[in-house]
């Protein structure tokens, strides 16, 4: 695995798995727990180490799968990161989110916490507060946000007094940038904010003729020249993929790098 910088001191792998819809969507689906237990584990022997979840996926129970499928493996060579739901963004109530992830989880700290989603209801200053607190009492490693803009990214890094806001986990791919490119891309790198790219292949969707005719220069697929620009943008993809020619097909995204010429070409993709 390759890594990014994460804030000033850390260090993120380059490309991740993501967990949404696995074992439900907002409630708990078990039928096909199997199934995705064999997804997951097959992804960790693949190689990948960074794992996105959040307490509201499945709720919760994408986080339970995830720790059955870590079962054999050691858990310092993942990275994980979790979310806390905008209606738990008062302070006590963060801090019960973090510990009811991390009993479902069953690890003792998580990597990276996010806040999922802005909340106007309620200071960013009072999240960002327990968030901190987390860190402090070793329960978080780092902390970032999701789906912020770039006035509410800004309010954020403003309100943390002890640790650093690390990430930004936004919508991003080489055919949806407009919400990410060129501005929060830049106020992120100079604030040593790592941005990290979900729903990076557009579920399935990314046709364009560039895509192709780099897939067919590189000898990769779409998909891999796809999260090979978000690398290159020092983006951190987190694709979800549960069938193995897919999650073997991601990874390979990694180990190479498209040249600047064509990333300046992708760049100007609508």
């Amino acid at each position: 695995m390759e890594y990014f910088k994460l804030g000033k001191n850390g260090r993120i792998p380059i490309l991740g798995y993501g967990t949404w819809r696995i074992g439900g969507a907002q409630e708990p689906d078990r039928s096909q727990d199997d199934y995705y237990i064999k997804a997951l584990r097959k992804a960790f022997e693949v190689g990948y180490t960074l794992i996105d979840t959040a307490e509201y996926y499945g709720g919760g129970h994408t986080e339970e799968l995830i720790a059955k499928a870590l079962e054999g493996f050691n858990r310092e060579d993942f990275f994980i990161t979790s979310k806390v739901w905008p209606n738990h963004l008062q302070y006590n109530d963060v801090l019960k989110s973090a510990d009811a992830s991390l009993k479902r989880l069953q690890t003792k700290y998580l990597d990276l916490y996010l806040i999922h989603w802005p909340n106007p209801q309620i200071p960013i200053s009072e999240t960002v507060r327990a968030l901190e607190d987390l860190v402090d009492l070793g329960k978080v490693r780092y902390i970032g946000v999701s789906n912020f803009n770039i006035n509410e990214l800004k309010e954020a890094t403003e309100s943390v007094r002890r640790h650093e806001i690390v990430a930004n986990q936004v919508r991003y791919s080489v055919l949806n940038k407009s919400n990410v490119e060129p501005e929060l891309l830049s106020y992120a790198k100079q604030n040593n904010i790592r941005i990290i790219a979900y729903t990076p292949l557009e579920k399935g969707k990314m046709s364009h003729p560039l895509l192709t005719e780099l897939a067919s220069k590189y000898n990769k697929t779409v998909n891999q020249i796809a999260l090979n620009y978000l690398i290159c943008r020092e983006a951190v993809p987190i694709p979800k993929a549960v069938r193995e020619e897919h999650i073997i097909e991601n990874f390979n995204a990694i180990g190479w790098r498209l040249n600047p010429e064509d990333v300046e070409k992708l760049s100007k993709l609508a």
